[in-house]
């Protein structure tokens, strides 16, 4: 069937439209919105379209975070006051370990829709061990465009059975994953491959994946130099710095993503640079686990793509892409001055630079003619962002997740006027509460 012009086109009208673009404009104007994609900026005669009414409203591309574990929602405040390989060892791995597909669908749920009603509308994610179609299919039936990843474990100290795979078992349950959904959805859904860190992946696993990676132009999501313990015990486990090490596995730079990268030096740094390598900042959680302040300027300085990433619940204990910014400022203006991380810089970590990191900045990232309408809408004015007559430092220093009015995804409403579109609440939160007890029993047979 023919759509009609109502149905094909969307016009907001009256926004204040951010548009990250490459000068930064700021303009009052209106959005046409063709099927999923952005038509034009201006001001447009609506009486062939389906008009909302903006009133002023700011307008942002939506937010993209490079590092979130959807399957840890559940666990939010399960984990506290804890270092990195005990959080790990004690709570993480255990409740990971007791996750079936449930309780895994409940927990992809409610952090897909934290995430959307925080104004986040592209996530890359690393899951757990098993299971993984769940989160698939929580994340296309939420409407997110993610890039999903099963997380890979072939070995490891104190690993809860459940969690320890063969290598071959690994690599073939991934490639399942990706034959049958990355593309799904016209493109909105991709699969990673998801590794977990260093001292969880053999050696063999990880060339084989890179292999893999490599022939199918795959991204690989891992965790590197988050803490100190973890970077000795790499030490001890390889001989090498923990980046050195994957540059030695003969990994694709260009397709390789890593978490964190705190416990760095000037020669890794230069490691990040030659191969490509992108580096994911979560600064709540590096806080909260201890485990240090990412050198995000000189990583930026020395030409390094970083963008920005609430990490996972249990060690954050929310995926507020606002309060990343916010840290990501302030902990380098503690530590280099107060010009080190300019606001207007923040923001495009959280939009176009987490886009092109991706490999989408010709998709989202930016409110331009051509580019998936992908766009978070805030309030206007809220008492607690006034007078700021800059938006960059407006959204950056003083907006919050809760400030998000309306969200939408390949030109469709997900969030709007601050309810959810196509999932209700109540029986998400219902989900949660029946899965939870479930997976805690079923998690203390694994130390928990």
């Amino acid at each position: 069937m023919t759509s009609t012009p109502q149905e094909r086109f969307l016009v907001l009208k009256n926004g204040k439209i951010v548009t990250m673009n490459a000068a930064d404009e700021v303009r009052d104007a209106d959005l046409l919105i063709d099927g999923d994609r952005i038509q034009a900026i201006g001001r447009f005669d609506t009486s062939l379209a389906n008009v909302v009414d903006l009133e002023g409203r700011l307008v942002v591309p939506g937010f993209v975070q490079t590092h979130v574990h959807l399957c840890q929602t559940l666990f939010r405040g399960m984990a506290d006051d804890l270092e990195l390989l005990d959080w790990l060892k004690k709570k993480i791995w255990p409740l990971e370990a007791a996750h079936n597909e449930e309780s895994l669908r409940a927990s992809a749920l409610l952090g897909g829709m934290e995430l959307i009603a925080g104004g986040t509308t592209t996530a890359l994610t690393m899951e757990t061990v098993r299971h993984t179609e769940a989160v698939l299919e929580a994340v296309d039936e939420l409407g997110l465009r993610a890039v999903v990843g099963k997380c890979m474990m072939d070995e490891g100290d104190q690993v809860p059975p459940p969690m320890r795979e063969k290598t071959a078992q690994s690599l073939k349950e991934c490639q399942r994953l990706h034959k049958e959904w990355d593309g799904r959805s016209n493109g909105r859904i991709r699969v990673a491959l998801a590794p977990r860190f260093a001292l969880a992946c053999s050696e063999p696993l990880f060339r084989q994946l890179g292999e893999f990676a490599a022939a199918h132009n795959v991204p690989i999501h891992s965790h590197a130099s988050e803490n100190l313990k973890e970077v000795h015990a790499v030490w001890r486990k390889t001989g090498r710095k923990n980046v050195a090490y994957f540059r030695d596995l003969g990994l694709p730079g260009h397709l390789l993503f890593l978490a964190h990268c705190i416990w760095i030096d000037d020669e890794e740094i230069g490691i990040l640079k030659d191969e490509g390598i992108r580096v994911l900042h979560c600064p709540s959680s590096n806080l909260k686990l201890g485990s240090g302040i990412a050198m995000v300027p000189e990583l930026r300085k020395a030409g390094v793509s970083v963008s920005l990433g609430a990490d996972g619940a249990p060690c954050n204990n929310n995926l507020d892409i606002f309060m990343e910014m916010r840290l990501a400022a302030l902990l380098q203006k503690f530590r280099l001055g107060p010009v080190a991380m300019p606001a207007q810089d923040v923001l495009r970590m959280a939009t176009i630079d987490g886009a092109r990191a991706l490999g989408l900045g010709d998709e989202i990232g930016s409110i331009e003619p051509g580019k998936k309408a992908d766009l978070a809408i805030l309030d206007a004015e809220p008492l607690h962002t006034l007078p700021s007559p800059d938006p960059a430092s407006a959204i950056v220093y003083a907006y919050r997740a809760a400030d998000v009015h309306s969200v939408l995804v390949d030109g469709k409403f997900l969030y709007q006027a601050k309810s959810f579109v196509r999932q209700d609440a109540t029986e998400v939160r219902n989900q949660v509460k029946e899965a939870l007890p479930r997976l805690c029993k079923r998690a203390e047979k694994y130390g928990f």
